[in-house]
Protein backbone atom coordinates (compact mmCIF):
# COMPACT_ATOMS: atom_id res chain seq x y z
CA UNK A 1 0.00 0.00 0.00
CA UNK A 2 1.01 3.56 -0.81
CA UNK A 3 0.16 6.15 1.69
CA UNK A 4 0.75 9.93 1.21
CA UNK A 5 1.15 12.19 3.91
CA UNK A 6 1.02 15.70 3.33
CA UNK A 7 0.38 18.98 5.12
CA UNK A 8 2.11 22.37 6.10
CA UNK A 9 5.04 22.05 7.44
CA UNK A 10 5.02 22.16 11.51
CA UNK A 11 1.27 20.02 11.65
CA UNK A 12 3.09 16.92 12.99
CA UNK A 13 3.86 15.03 9.35
CA UNK A 14 7.17 13.37 10.13
CA UNK A 15 6.58 12.46 13.37
CA UNK A 16 2.88 10.76 12.24
CA UNK A 17 4.75 9.26 9.42
CA UNK A 18 8.06 7.54 11.61
CA UNK A 19 5.24 6.42 14.11
CA UNK A 20 2.90 4.78 11.56
CA UNK A 21 6.46 3.01 10.08
CA UNK A 22 7.54 1.79 12.96
CA UNK A 23 4.12 0.63 13.49
CA UNK A 24 3.27 -1.50 10.59
CA UNK A 25 6.92 -2.58 9.31
CA UNK A 26 7.04 0.05 6.28
CA UNK A 27 8.94 2.48 3.95
CA UNK A 28 8.78 5.96 5.25
CA UNK A 29 9.84 7.66 2.50
CA UNK A 30 10.83 11.97 3.27
CA UNK A 31 11.09 14.10 0.93
CA UNK A 32 12.82 16.84 2.68
CA UNK A 33 15.80 14.16 3.31
CA UNK A 34 15.88 13.66 -0.56
CA UNK A 35 15.41 17.03 -1.19
CA UNK A 36 18.76 18.02 1.22
CA UNK A 37 20.85 14.75 -0.18
CA UNK A 38 20.62 16.33 -3.07
CA UNK A 39 21.58 19.66 -2.14
CA UNK A 40 24.51 18.19 -0.22
CA UNK A 41 25.77 16.60 -3.11
CA UNK A 42 26.67 19.66 -4.89
CA UNK A 43 24.41 19.58 -7.67
CA UNK A 44 21.41 21.22 -6.75
CA UNK A 45 20.82 24.62 -4.96
CA UNK A 46 17.92 25.34 -2.43
CA UNK A 47 15.72 25.27 -5.23
CA UNK A 48 15.50 22.08 -6.46
CA UNK A 49 12.09 22.55 -8.43
CA UNK A 50 9.80 18.99 -8.48
CA UNK A 51 13.54 16.83 -8.22
CA UNK A 52 13.23 15.38 -5.00
CA UNK A 53 9.60 14.62 -5.46
CA UNK A 54 10.69 12.76 -8.75
CA UNK A 55 13.32 10.81 -6.77
CA UNK A 56 10.56 10.10 -4.33
CA UNK A 57 7.85 8.90 -6.68
CA UNK A 58 10.81 6.46 -8.27
CA UNK A 59 11.82 5.56 -4.77
CA UNK A 60 7.94 4.70 -3.56
CA UNK A 61 7.52 3.05 -6.87
CA UNK A 62 10.37 0.34 -6.75
CA UNK A 63 9.62 -0.22 -3.05
CA UNK A 64 5.59 -1.03 -3.62
CA UNK A 65 6.60 -3.59 -6.74
CA UNK A 66 8.99 -5.26 -3.82
CA UNK A 67 5.78 -5.62 -2.07
CA UNK A 68 7.00 -2.87 0.95
CA UNK A 69 4.06 -0.40 1.92
CA UNK A 70 5.51 2.87 1.45
CA UNK A 71 4.97 5.74 3.46
CA UNK A 72 5.43 8.57 1.14
CA UNK A 73 5.53 11.98 3.80
CA UNK A 74 6.09 15.39 2.15
CA UNK A 75 4.17 19.22 1.98
CA UNK A 76 2.70 18.27 -0.98
CA UNK A 77 0.74 21.32 -1.49
CA UNK A 78 -0.31 21.05 -5.16
CA UNK A 79 -2.24 19.03 -7.36
CA UNK A 80 -0.11 17.89 -9.48
CA UNK A 81 2.25 15.86 -6.50
CA UNK A 82 -1.10 14.82 -5.39
CA UNK A 83 -2.51 13.29 -8.83
CA UNK A 84 1.64 12.21 -9.30
CA UNK A 85 1.71 10.26 -6.15
CA UNK A 86 -1.87 8.07 -6.63
CA UNK A 87 -0.41 7.44 -10.27
CA UNK A 88 2.80 5.90 -8.80
CA UNK A 89 0.58 3.11 -6.84
CA UNK A 90 -1.68 2.59 -9.35
CA UNK A 91 1.80 1.89 -12.10
CA UNK A 92 2.12 -0.27 -8.79
CA UNK A 93 -1.68 -1.46 -8.40
CA UNK A 94 -1.06 -0.66 -4.72
CA UNK A 95 -4.12 0.89 -2.91
CA UNK A 96 -3.21 4.27 -2.11
CA UNK A 97 -4.40 6.17 0.86
CA UNK A 98 -3.82 9.99 1.07
CA UNK A 99 -3.62 11.31 4.44
CA UNK A 100 -3.85 15.48 5.43
CA UNK A 101 -2.02 16.19 8.22
CA UNK A 102 -3.66 19.62 9.38
CA UNK A 103 -3.03 21.43 12.95
CA UNK A 104 -6.29 23.22 13.84
CA UNK A 105 -4.87 25.51 16.54
CA UNK A 106 -2.76 28.18 15.23
CA UNK A 107 -1.33 28.66 18.58
CA UNK A 108 -0.03 25.72 19.08
CA UNK A 109 0.99 25.43 15.43
CA UNK A 110 3.12 28.56 15.45
CA UNK A 111 4.69 27.22 18.58
CA UNK A 112 5.58 24.34 17.02
CA UNK A 113 7.00 26.03 14.03
CA UNK A 114 8.68 28.12 16.34
CA UNK A 115 10.20 25.76 19.10
CA UNK A 116 11.25 23.02 16.58
CA UNK A 117 14.94 21.92 15.05
CA UNK A 118 16.00 19.77 12.28
CA UNK A 119 17.00 16.76 12.39
CA UNK A 120 18.41 16.14 8.75
CA UNK A 121 21.96 18.45 8.83
CA UNK A 122 21.87 21.50 6.72
CA UNK A 123 17.99 21.71 5.94
CA UNK A 124 16.20 24.97 6.68
CA UNK A 125 13.16 25.21 8.56
CA UNK A 126 10.93 27.46 7.46
CA UNK A 127 9.79 30.46 10.07
CA UNK A 128 6.23 30.64 11.04
CA UNK A 129 5.42 34.01 8.21
CA UNK A 130 6.97 31.47 5.53
CA UNK A 131 4.70 28.60 6.88
CA UNK A 132 1.59 31.11 6.58
CA UNK A 133 2.58 32.52 3.20
CA UNK A 134 3.00 29.25 1.76
CA UNK A 135 1.37 28.45 -1.21
CA UNK A 136 -1.13 25.49 -0.30
CA UNK A 137 -3.85 24.44 -2.66
CA UNK A 138 -7.10 22.91 -0.61
CA UNK A 139 -7.81 19.69 -1.36
CA UNK A 140 -10.15 18.81 -3.67
CA UNK A 141 -10.81 15.03 -3.40
CA UNK A 142 -11.47 12.67 -0.69
CA UNK A 143 -8.94 11.66 1.95
CA UNK A 144 -8.20 10.80 5.66
CA UNK A 145 -7.92 14.47 7.67
CA UNK A 146 -5.59 13.75 10.66
CA UNK A 147 -5.27 17.15 12.78
CA UNK A 148 -2.64 17.05 15.38
CA UNK A 149 -3.89 19.81 17.89
CA UNK A 150 -4.37 18.71 21.12
CA UNK A 151 -2.98 15.81 21.40
CA UNK A 152 -0.31 13.18 21.63
CA UNK A 153 1.45 11.94 18.58
CA UNK A 154 -0.12 8.26 19.70
CA UNK A 155 -3.72 9.12 19.99
CA UNK A 156 -2.76 10.67 15.79
CA UNK A 157 -1.44 7.59 15.15
CA UNK A 158 -4.55 5.87 16.48
CA UNK A 159 -6.65 8.15 14.94
CA UNK A 160 -4.59 7.59 11.31
CA UNK A 161 -5.25 3.76 11.81
CA UNK A 162 -8.43 2.98 12.60
CA UNK A 163 -9.03 5.05 9.13
CA UNK A 164 -6.78 2.85 7.36
CA UNK A 165 -8.44 -0.12 8.07
CA UNK A 166 -11.41 1.37 6.33
CA UNK A 167 -10.28 1.83 2.90
CA UNK A 168 -10.61 -1.30 0.83
CA UNK A 169 -7.74 -3.60 -0.19
CA UNK A 170 -5.44 -6.04 0.89
CA UNK A 171 -2.45 -4.70 2.50
CA UNK A 172 -4.49 -2.49 4.58
CA UNK A 173 -5.58 -5.30 6.61
CA UNK A 174 -2.16 -6.06 8.11
CA UNK A 175 -2.27 -2.11 9.55
CA UNK A 176 -4.58 -2.45 12.35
Amino acid sequence: MLIVIGGLPATGKTTLARLLAQHIGGVHLRIDTIEQAIIRSGLARRLLGPAGYIVGYALAGDHLRGGLTVIAESVNPVEITRDAWREVGAEAGVPTAEVEVICSDPIEHRHRATSRSTDIPGHHLPDWQQIIDRDYEPWDRERIVIDTAGQAPEDSLGVLLRALGRIPGDAVQDIS
